[in-house]
């Protein structure tokens, strides 16, 4: 393999066994036995019958290894490819933020400016004067919401599940289709909001972290900020520029025949049963609502662009997506000591971890995967994007179950151990 092959590996990736191989024979990023290892290990998880099928990606100071294991759908003889569309889930919220940032530079959003203009049906909020209070139980918002409330999950929006389960604040959003549990959301983008300009806040802005209704915000400031469906800026500002041709809020007919089948494992059988289809499933029309949080379909090779986007500080070939300094901001630790103790989460996520801008950050190694600097988000389905500057490193896997229980799936952590195993130096 000459040096031109090698820079066309760097720059459109390695796509089958025999190109790893080739490329490992040049450089010694990875060890070879190690990701045979990484491959029988997340083979088992197909064999076992967890999982019809998984797509992995890893990039390393240009090198790639890729695999594709099993089949679209446990009825399915068609195999895995490296192309196949999976449902991104809650993967889709790093991109969401991007996407804001992409109007704070432009000066058409500013951190801490309220909201009001765009978002006029969340003045003049009134919040609850505990999160488990009646609803009427409330007091006057200190302050208007601002972009960066909306960005660091601290909009006063969200899961309070993770909080107060039961509460009457959580009942009114299960009432209203708002919170994960009965996700997705059946309306237009107008009335979500109007939906949300009904309830009273769970906390002050700026006060505390609340998982995922922040990023469906965004997805509607984005969209009446920019004066454009937020399918079409995002195609036209990121997947268009990236290339990222497979990626979006339905699957083109045309392109069914990729779309992996969707399964949701049973939390005390653990058998899976059959979560979403390709047709006359979700993804085979256009959404009412375009989902910032979790709405996205994709592929591995699109994500890795876009992860390869981020670890090069904002470029992609000769262009610039994003400034190094949004992504430095984006990628640093937002929240303070007294707001994780405030903001139930899995069991002890906080311990390693932090919240940046619409993504995670890993702020200390405590596991054998993910170094300290890494950031990026998973995803309900079993997807993983998360970059690590120090290693140049970006990964991605791509699977359809949900897990019987909240929190990472085991191939999920079996990918990111047995990658960060994997190097050879």
């Amino acid at each position: 393999m000459g040096a031109q092959q090698l820079d066309d590996v760097a720059a459109h990736g390695v796509r089958s066994n025999r190109g790893a191989r080739d490329v490992r024979a040049k450089r010694t990023v990875f060890s070879p036995a190690r990701l045979e290892r990484m491959r029988a290990i997340m083979a088992t998880h197909v064999d076992g019958r967890e999982l019809s099928g998984l797509v992995h990606l890893v990039c390393r100071r240009g090198e790639e290894h890729g695999e594709a294991i099993g089949t679209l759908a446990f009825d399915s003889r068609a195999p895995m490819q490296e192309d196949t569309i999976f449902r991104l889930a809650s993967t889709t919220k790093p991109i969401t933020a991007v996407a804001t940032m992409l109007l704070l530079e432009e000066c058409k959003l500013r951190l801490d400016d309220p909201v009001d203009p765009w978002l006029p049906e969340l003045a003049n909020r009134r919040v609850l004067r505990a999160i488990d209070a009646p609803l009427d139980d409330t007091v006057p918002a200190s302050r208007p919401i601002t972009v960066r409330d909306l960005l660091t999950f601290r909009a006063g929006y969200g899961e309070i599940f993770f909080a107060a389960p039961g509460a009457p604040l959580q009942i009114a959003l299960a009432e209203a289709r708002l919170p994960l549990a009965v996700w997705p959301f059946p309306d237009s983008a107008d009335e979500l909001m109007k939906r949300l300009g009904a309830l009273p806040l769970a906390h002050q802005p700026g006060e505390r972290w609340l998982y995922h209704m922040s990023a469906e915000i965004l997805g509607v400031l984005v969209a009446r900020a920019s004066g454009k469906p937020f399918a079409t800026f995002l195609r036209e500002r990121l997947f268009e520029p990236l290339g990222m041709n497979d990626t979006g809020f339905h699957v083109p007919e045309a392109k069914l025949d990729r779309l992996a089948t969707c399964y949701v494992a049973d939390p005390i059988t653990r058998q899976v049963s059959t979560s979403d289809t390709p047709r006359g499933g979700l993804y085979a029309r256009p959404p009412v609502f375009e989902s910032g949080a979790g709405g996205l379909v994709s592929t591995a090779p699109d994500l890795l662009a876009f992860g390869k986007m981020l670890l090069a500080d904002g470029i992609h070939g000769r262009e610039r997506i994003l400034s190094r300094a949004s992504i430095e901001l984006m990628t640093s630790d937002q929240l303070t000591p007294e707001q994780k103790a405030h903001s139930p989460f899995f069991p002890a996520f906080w311990d390693s971890n932090g919240w940046g801008l619409g993504l995670g950050v890993v702020t200390r190694r405590g596991d054998l995967g993910r170094g300290p600097g890494s950031f990026g988000w998973d995803g309900a389905f079993g997807t993983s994007l998360w970059i690590d500057p120090h290693e140049e490193l970006v990964g991605v896997l791509m699977t359809q179950c949900r897990p019987p229980v909240l929190g990472s799936a085991p191939v999920v952590q079996d990918f990111w151990t047995s990658t960060y195993a994997a190097f050879a130096e």
